[in-house]
Protein backbone atom coordinates (compact mmCIF):
# COMPACT_ATOMS: atom_id res chain seq x y z
CA UNK A 1 0.00 0.00 0.00
CA UNK A 2 1.36 3.40 -1.00
CA UNK A 3 0.41 6.17 1.41
CA UNK A 4 1.09 9.84 0.75
CA UNK A 5 1.36 11.96 3.92
CA UNK A 6 0.78 15.72 3.99
CA UNK A 7 1.92 17.70 7.02
CA UNK A 8 0.88 21.29 6.37
CA UNK A 9 1.85 24.38 8.32
CA UNK A 10 1.46 28.10 7.80
CA UNK A 11 5.01 28.52 6.47
CA UNK A 12 5.81 25.09 5.09
CA UNK A 13 4.39 21.89 3.62
CA UNK A 14 6.07 18.54 4.28
CA UNK A 15 5.14 15.42 2.33
CA UNK A 16 6.27 11.80 2.36
CA UNK A 17 5.36 8.73 0.34
CA UNK A 18 5.54 5.39 2.17
CA UNK A 19 5.17 1.90 0.80
CA UNK A 20 3.86 -0.46 3.49
CA UNK A 21 3.39 -4.15 2.83
CA UNK A 22 0.96 -6.66 4.23
CA UNK A 23 2.32 -6.26 7.76
CA UNK A 24 3.14 -3.06 9.61
CA UNK A 25 6.78 -3.22 10.78
CA UNK A 26 7.66 -2.76 14.45
CA UNK A 27 10.06 0.07 13.63
CA UNK A 28 9.53 2.97 11.21
CA UNK A 29 10.68 2.53 7.64
CA UNK A 30 12.06 5.38 5.53
CA UNK A 31 9.77 6.95 2.94
CA UNK A 32 10.48 6.18 -0.72
CA UNK A 33 10.04 9.89 -1.51
CA UNK A 34 10.13 13.07 0.54
CA UNK A 35 9.14 16.55 -0.51
CA UNK A 36 8.72 19.92 1.11
CA UNK A 37 7.65 23.44 0.25
CA UNK A 38 8.83 26.57 2.00
CA UNK A 39 6.42 29.37 1.24
CA UNK A 40 8.03 32.68 0.33
CA UNK A 41 6.39 36.03 -0.30
CA UNK A 42 6.84 35.80 -4.07
CA UNK A 43 8.36 32.35 -4.57
CA UNK A 44 7.94 28.85 -3.22
CA UNK A 45 11.01 26.67 -2.67
CA UNK A 46 10.47 22.98 -3.43
CA UNK A 47 12.85 20.34 -2.09
CA UNK A 48 12.78 16.69 -3.14
CA UNK A 49 14.68 13.87 -1.44
CA UNK A 50 14.85 10.35 -2.89
CA UNK A 51 17.42 7.71 -1.88
CA UNK A 52 19.70 10.34 -0.41
CA UNK A 53 19.58 12.55 -3.49
CA UNK A 54 18.30 16.09 -2.88
CA UNK A 55 17.01 18.49 -5.50
CA UNK A 56 15.63 22.00 -5.01
CA UNK A 57 13.74 24.37 -7.27
CA UNK A 58 12.08 27.77 -7.04
CA UNK A 59 8.64 28.43 -8.45
CA UNK A 60 7.87 31.94 -9.74
CA UNK A 61 4.64 32.01 -7.74
CA UNK A 62 3.77 31.11 -4.16
CA UNK A 63 0.28 29.93 -5.18
CA UNK A 64 -0.26 27.01 -2.84
CA UNK A 65 -2.24 24.76 -5.16
CA UNK A 66 0.22 25.26 -8.01
CA UNK A 67 3.19 24.54 -5.75
CA UNK A 68 1.63 21.43 -4.19
CA UNK A 69 0.69 20.05 -7.60
CA UNK A 70 4.25 20.57 -8.86
CA UNK A 71 5.60 18.88 -5.75
CA UNK A 72 3.40 15.80 -6.07
CA UNK A 73 4.07 15.44 -9.78
CA UNK A 74 7.73 14.84 -9.01
CA UNK A 75 6.61 11.45 -7.68
CA UNK A 76 6.02 10.36 -11.29
CA UNK A 77 8.18 12.84 -13.26
CA UNK A 78 11.85 13.66 -13.53
CA UNK A 79 15.02 11.88 -12.53
CA UNK A 80 13.78 11.13 -9.01
CA UNK A 81 10.38 9.65 -9.86
CA UNK A 82 9.40 6.63 -7.75
CA UNK A 83 6.11 5.43 -9.30
CA UNK A 84 4.79 5.25 -12.84
CA UNK A 85 1.34 6.68 -12.14
CA UNK A 86 -0.34 8.71 -9.42
CA UNK A 87 -3.03 6.02 -9.47
CA UNK A 88 -0.58 3.82 -7.55
CA UNK A 89 -1.13 6.03 -4.49
CA UNK A 90 -3.74 4.25 -2.37
CA UNK A 91 -4.32 6.68 0.50
CA UNK A 92 -3.50 10.25 1.51
CA UNK A 93 -3.07 11.01 5.20
CA UNK A 94 -3.25 14.55 6.55
CA UNK A 95 -2.02 15.85 9.88
CA UNK A 96 -4.84 17.99 11.25
CA UNK A 97 -4.02 20.03 14.34
CA UNK A 98 -7.49 20.41 15.85
CA UNK A 99 -10.28 17.83 15.76
CA UNK A 100 -12.32 19.18 18.67
CA UNK A 101 -14.47 16.81 20.70
CA UNK A 102 -15.93 14.90 17.78
CA UNK A 103 -12.86 13.23 16.29
CA UNK A 104 -10.88 11.03 18.63
CA UNK A 105 -9.16 8.80 16.09
CA UNK A 106 -7.98 8.78 12.48
CA UNK A 107 -11.03 9.47 10.32
CA UNK A 108 -11.96 9.19 6.64
CA UNK A 109 -12.39 12.72 5.31
CA UNK A 110 -15.95 13.47 4.21
CA UNK A 111 -17.75 16.80 3.63
CA UNK A 112 -18.93 16.58 7.26
CA UNK A 113 -15.36 16.15 8.53
CA UNK A 114 -14.17 19.07 6.41
CA UNK A 115 -16.96 21.24 7.79
CA UNK A 116 -15.90 20.44 11.36
CA UNK A 117 -12.24 21.22 10.59
CA UNK A 118 -13.41 24.56 9.20
CA UNK A 119 -15.62 25.22 12.22
CA UNK A 120 -12.60 24.74 14.46
CA UNK A 121 -10.46 27.32 12.64
CA UNK A 122 -10.80 29.86 15.50
CA UNK A 123 -9.06 27.34 17.80
CA UNK A 124 -6.22 26.65 15.33
CA UNK A 125 -6.15 29.67 12.99
CA UNK A 126 -2.58 29.08 11.79
CA UNK A 127 -3.06 25.42 10.91
CA UNK A 128 -6.60 24.22 10.16
CA UNK A 129 -6.96 26.51 7.08
CA UNK A 130 -3.75 25.01 5.66
CA UNK A 131 -5.09 21.49 6.20
CA UNK A 132 -8.28 22.35 4.33
CA UNK A 133 -6.26 23.79 1.45
CA UNK A 134 -4.29 20.56 1.23
CA UNK A 135 -7.41 18.40 1.31
CA UNK A 136 -9.03 20.43 -1.47
CA UNK A 137 -5.85 20.34 -3.57
CA UNK A 138 -5.46 16.57 -3.26
CA UNK A 139 -9.08 16.14 -4.33
CA UNK A 140 -8.21 17.85 -7.60
CA UNK A 141 -4.80 16.27 -8.12
CA UNK A 142 -5.58 12.68 -7.11
CA UNK A 143 -9.36 12.77 -7.59
CA UNK A 144 -10.97 9.74 -5.92
CA UNK A 145 -8.13 8.61 -3.65
CA UNK A 146 -9.46 8.26 -0.07
CA UNK A 147 -8.13 10.93 2.27
CA UNK A 148 -7.72 10.39 6.00
CA UNK A 149 -7.39 12.98 8.76
CA UNK A 150 -5.08 12.14 11.66
CA UNK A 151 -5.75 14.63 14.45
CA UNK A 152 -3.15 16.04 16.82
CA UNK A 153 -5.82 16.31 19.50
CA UNK A 154 -7.03 12.70 19.19
CA UNK A 155 -4.31 11.13 21.35
CA UNK A 156 -5.43 13.28 24.30
CA UNK A 157 -9.12 12.45 23.93
CA UNK A 158 -9.15 10.15 26.97
CA UNK A 159 -7.79 12.69 29.45
CA UNK A 160 -10.00 12.48 32.57
CA UNK A 161 -12.68 15.14 32.89
CA UNK A 162 -11.11 16.35 36.14
CA UNK A 163 -8.05 17.37 34.09
CA UNK A 164 -9.81 18.32 30.85
CA UNK A 165 -12.23 20.75 32.51
CA UNK A 166 -11.17 24.23 33.60
CA UNK A 167 -12.38 25.69 36.94
CA UNK A 168 -14.72 28.12 35.20
CA UNK A 169 -18.53 27.95 34.75
CA UNK A 170 -19.40 24.39 33.78
CA UNK A 171 -21.64 25.57 30.96
CA UNK A 172 -18.49 26.71 29.16
CA UNK A 173 -17.13 23.18 29.36
CA UNK A 174 -20.37 21.96 27.81
CA UNK A 175 -19.81 24.48 25.02
CA UNK A 176 -16.41 22.93 24.25
CA UNK A 177 -14.06 25.10 26.29
CA UNK A 178 -11.78 22.44 27.72
CA UNK A 179 -8.25 21.05 27.55
CA UNK A 180 -7.67 19.43 24.17
CA UNK A 181 -3.90 19.08 24.04
CA UNK A 182 -1.73 19.06 20.92
CA UNK A 183 1.36 17.39 19.43
CA UNK A 184 -0.58 14.16 19.97
CA UNK A 185 0.82 12.41 16.91
CA UNK A 186 4.38 13.03 18.15
CA UNK A 187 3.58 12.04 21.75
CA UNK A 188 1.90 8.84 20.57
CA UNK A 189 4.79 7.87 18.31
CA UNK A 190 7.46 8.57 20.93
CA UNK A 191 5.65 6.61 23.63
CA UNK A 192 5.38 3.56 21.38
CA UNK A 193 8.98 3.93 20.27
CA UNK A 194 10.21 4.18 23.86
CA UNK A 195 8.35 1.01 24.82
CA UNK A 196 9.88 -0.77 21.83
CA UNK A 197 13.40 0.38 22.76
CA UNK A 198 12.83 -0.76 26.35
CA UNK A 199 11.50 -4.12 25.20
CA UNK A 200 8.39 -3.57 27.34
CA UNK A 201 4.68 -3.57 26.70
CA UNK A 202 3.40 -0.03 26.33
CA UNK A 203 0.47 -0.74 28.63
CA UNK A 204 2.84 -1.47 31.52
CA UNK A 205 4.72 1.84 31.46
CA UNK A 206 4.43 5.35 32.88
CA UNK A 207 6.00 7.69 30.34
CA UNK A 208 6.48 11.45 30.13
CA UNK A 209 7.12 12.66 26.59
CA UNK A 210 8.67 16.12 26.15
CA UNK A 211 7.99 17.53 22.68
CA UNK A 212 10.30 20.54 22.72
CA UNK A 213 10.33 22.54 19.52
CA UNK A 214 9.37 26.13 18.78
CA UNK A 215 6.03 24.95 20.16
CA UNK A 216 6.39 22.68 23.15
CA UNK A 217 4.26 20.38 25.28
CA UNK A 218 4.50 17.43 27.65
CA UNK A 219 2.24 14.40 27.91
CA UNK A 220 1.76 12.02 30.83
CA UNK A 221 1.13 8.59 29.31
CA UNK A 222 -0.04 5.62 31.38
CA UNK A 223 -0.81 2.25 29.80
CA UNK A 224 -0.39 3.86 26.37
CA UNK A 225 -3.04 6.51 27.07
CA UNK A 226 -2.47 10.23 27.52
CA UNK A 227 -3.94 11.24 30.87
CA UNK A 228 -2.52 14.75 31.10
CA UNK A 229 -0.78 17.28 28.87
CA UNK A 230 0.45 20.84 29.20
CA UNK A 231 -1.25 22.47 26.20
CA UNK A 232 -4.93 23.12 26.64
CA UNK A 233 -7.83 24.81 24.85
CA UNK A 234 -5.26 26.19 22.40
CA UNK A 235 -1.51 25.59 21.87
CA UNK A 236 -0.77 28.75 23.88
CA UNK A 237 -1.10 27.14 27.32
CA UNK A 238 1.62 25.32 29.19
CA UNK A 239 5.38 25.55 28.77
CA UNK A 240 7.38 28.62 27.87
CA UNK A 241 8.01 28.26 24.13
CA UNK A 242 9.92 29.93 21.32
CA UNK A 243 7.53 32.83 20.82
CA UNK A 244 4.52 31.76 22.92
CA UNK A 245 4.21 32.74 26.57
CA UNK A 246 2.71 29.51 27.88
CA UNK A 247 0.70 29.66 31.11
CA UNK A 248 0.49 33.07 32.79
CA UNK A 249 -1.86 34.79 35.23
CA UNK A 250 -5.03 35.51 33.18
CA UNK A 251 -5.46 38.78 35.05
CA UNK A 252 -2.43 40.08 33.17
CA UNK A 253 -4.51 39.98 30.01
CA UNK A 254 -7.41 41.83 31.65
CA UNK A 255 -4.98 44.45 32.94
CA UNK A 256 -3.39 44.99 29.52
CA UNK A 257 -6.77 45.27 27.80
CA UNK A 258 -8.09 47.76 30.35
CA UNK A 259 -5.00 49.83 31.10
CA UNK A 260 -2.62 49.59 28.15
CA UNK A 261 -5.12 50.11 25.35
CA UNK A 262 -4.23 46.90 23.53
CA UNK A 263 -6.75 45.35 21.17
CA UNK A 264 -7.52 41.64 21.30
CA UNK A 265 -5.67 41.17 17.98
CA UNK A 266 -2.60 42.97 19.30
CA UNK A 267 -2.66 40.93 22.48
CA UNK A 268 -3.05 37.69 20.55
CA UNK A 269 -0.05 38.60 18.38
CA UNK A 270 2.13 39.48 21.38
CA UNK A 271 1.30 36.32 23.32
CA UNK A 272 1.81 34.03 20.33
CA UNK A 273 4.57 35.77 18.36
CA UNK A 274 6.50 38.09 20.67
CA UNK A 275 6.63 36.22 23.98
CA UNK A 276 8.37 33.11 25.32
CA UNK A 277 12.10 32.98 24.65
CA UNK A 278 11.80 35.85 22.19
CA UNK A 279 10.00 38.03 24.71
CA UNK A 280 12.72 37.62 27.36
CA UNK A 281 15.83 37.29 25.16
CA UNK A 282 14.63 39.95 22.74
CA UNK A 283 16.72 39.07 19.71
CA UNK A 284 15.16 35.76 18.72
CA UNK A 285 12.89 32.94 19.83
CA UNK A 286 15.30 30.31 18.51
CA UNK A 287 16.87 28.25 21.29
CA UNK A 288 20.10 27.99 19.30
CA UNK A 289 20.48 31.77 19.38
CA UNK A 290 19.64 31.86 23.08
CA UNK A 291 22.23 29.19 23.89
CA UNK A 292 24.93 30.93 21.84
CA UNK A 293 24.39 34.14 23.80
CA UNK A 294 24.00 32.19 27.08
CA UNK A 295 27.46 30.72 26.55
CA UNK A 296 28.79 34.24 26.09
CA UNK A 297 27.18 35.34 29.36
CA UNK A 298 24.41 37.52 27.92
CA UNK A 299 22.14 38.38 30.87
CA UNK A 300 18.87 38.21 28.92
CA UNK A 301 19.86 34.84 27.46
CA UNK A 302 20.70 33.54 30.93
CA UNK A 303 17.33 34.68 32.25
CA UNK A 304 15.45 33.23 29.26
CA UNK A 305 17.12 29.83 29.64
CA UNK A 306 16.65 29.79 33.42
CA UNK A 307 12.94 30.51 32.99
CA UNK A 308 12.58 27.88 30.27
CA UNK A 309 14.25 25.17 32.37
CA UNK A 310 12.35 26.05 35.56
CA UNK A 311 9.00 25.83 33.81
CA UNK A 312 9.99 22.61 32.07
CA UNK A 313 11.08 20.96 35.35
CA UNK A 314 7.90 22.10 37.10
CA UNK A 315 5.76 20.64 34.33
CA UNK A 316 7.63 17.32 34.44
CA UNK A 317 6.99 17.25 38.18
CA UNK A 318 3.29 17.84 37.60
CA UNK A 319 3.11 15.07 35.00
CA UNK A 320 4.90 12.72 37.40
CA UNK A 321 2.33 13.49 40.08
CA UNK A 322 -0.49 12.68 37.66
CA UNK A 323 1.13 9.37 36.77
CA UNK A 324 2.07 8.48 40.34
CA UNK A 325 5.67 7.96 39.30
CA UNK A 326 7.56 7.68 36.03
CA UNK A 327 9.44 4.88 34.29
CA UNK A 328 10.67 6.74 31.25
CA UNK A 329 11.35 10.35 30.24
CA UNK A 330 11.51 11.13 26.52
CA UNK A 331 13.01 14.19 24.83
CA UNK A 332 11.98 14.85 21.24
CA UNK A 333 11.51 17.53 18.53
CA UNK A 334 14.02 20.24 17.57
CA UNK A 335 15.20 21.32 21.02
CA UNK A 336 14.58 18.00 22.73
CA UNK A 337 16.58 16.08 20.14
CA UNK A 338 19.39 18.57 19.54
CA UNK A 339 20.10 20.49 22.74
CA UNK A 340 22.33 18.60 25.15
CA UNK A 341 22.36 21.68 27.40
CA UNK A 342 18.58 21.74 27.81
CA UNK A 343 18.46 18.01 28.52
CA UNK A 344 21.35 18.20 31.02
CA UNK A 345 20.00 21.21 32.93
CA UNK A 346 16.52 19.71 33.06
CA UNK A 347 17.67 16.32 34.33
CA UNK A 348 20.10 17.89 36.83
CA UNK A 349 17.11 19.41 38.58
CA UNK A 350 15.14 16.16 38.74
CA UNK A 351 17.51 13.95 40.72
CA UNK A 352 14.93 13.63 43.49
CA UNK A 353 12.80 11.59 41.05
CA UNK A 354 15.64 9.15 40.48
CA UNK A 355 16.57 10.77 37.15
CA UNK A 356 20.30 10.61 36.41
CA UNK A 357 21.71 11.48 32.99
CA UNK A 358 25.04 10.24 31.62
CA UNK A 359 26.92 13.38 30.56
CA UNK A 360 28.96 11.67 27.83
CA UNK A 361 25.98 9.88 26.32
CA UNK A 362 23.96 13.09 26.42
CA UNK A 363 26.68 15.02 24.58
CA UNK A 364 27.11 12.35 21.91
CA UNK A 365 23.46 11.78 21.02
CA UNK A 366 22.52 10.68 17.52
CA UNK A 367 18.92 9.51 17.89
CA UNK A 368 16.76 6.94 19.64
CA UNK A 369 19.16 6.35 22.50
CA UNK A 370 18.96 5.92 26.28
CA UNK A 371 21.14 8.60 27.92
CA UNK A 372 20.46 7.60 31.54
CA UNK A 373 23.19 6.31 33.84
CA UNK A 374 23.00 2.58 34.68
CA UNK A 375 21.75 3.34 38.21
CA UNK A 376 19.07 5.86 37.11
CA UNK A 377 15.63 4.74 38.32
CA UNK A 378 14.12 6.43 35.28
CA UNK A 379 15.25 5.69 31.73
CA UNK A 380 15.90 8.81 29.66
CA UNK A 381 15.46 8.59 25.90
CA UNK A 382 16.23 10.97 23.08
CA UNK A 383 13.91 9.94 20.25
CA UNK A 384 13.67 11.37 16.77
CA UNK A 385 9.97 12.06 16.37
CA UNK A 386 8.48 10.71 13.17
CA UNK A 387 5.00 12.18 12.87
CA UNK A 388 4.77 11.39 9.17
CA UNK A 389 5.41 7.70 9.79
CA UNK A 390 2.83 7.69 12.60
CA UNK A 391 0.27 9.24 10.22
CA UNK A 392 1.03 6.61 7.58
CA UNK A 393 0.70 3.84 10.19
CA UNK A 394 -2.67 5.24 11.33
CA UNK A 395 -3.87 5.24 7.71
CA UNK A 396 -2.68 1.65 7.28
CA UNK A 397 -4.54 0.51 10.42
CA UNK A 398 -7.70 2.35 9.47
CA UNK A 399 -7.70 0.76 6.03
CA UNK A 400 -7.02 -2.68 7.51
CA UNK A 401 -10.02 -2.37 9.83
CA UNK A 402 -12.41 -0.96 7.24
CA UNK A 403 -11.19 -2.82 4.17
CA UNK A 404 -12.88 -2.06 0.89
CA UNK A 405 -15.38 0.33 2.44
CA UNK A 406 -12.65 2.99 2.01
CA UNK A 407 -12.14 2.31 -1.69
Amino acid sequence: MKILVLNAGSSSQKSCLYEIGEFLPDSPIPPIWEGSIDWGTTQAKITIKVSGHIKTALLPSSNRFHALKNLILTVIQGEHSVVESLKEINRVGHRVVHGGRRYQQATLITPEVEAEIERLIPLAPNHNPCHLEGIAAIRQILEDVPQIAVFDTAFHAQIPQSIAAYPIPYKWYEQGIRRYGFHGISHQYCAKRAAHLLGCELDKLKIITCHLGNGASLAAIRNGISINTTMGFTPLEGLMMGTRCGSIDPSILIYLLKNQGLSTDELNHILNRESGLKGIFGKSGDMRDVLASWTAGDEQAVLALDMYIERLKSAIGAMTATLGGVDCLVFTAGIGENSAVVRQLTCNGLGFLGISVDHNLNEGVSSDIDIATPDSRVRIFVIHTQEDWEIAAECWWLTLHHGNSYN
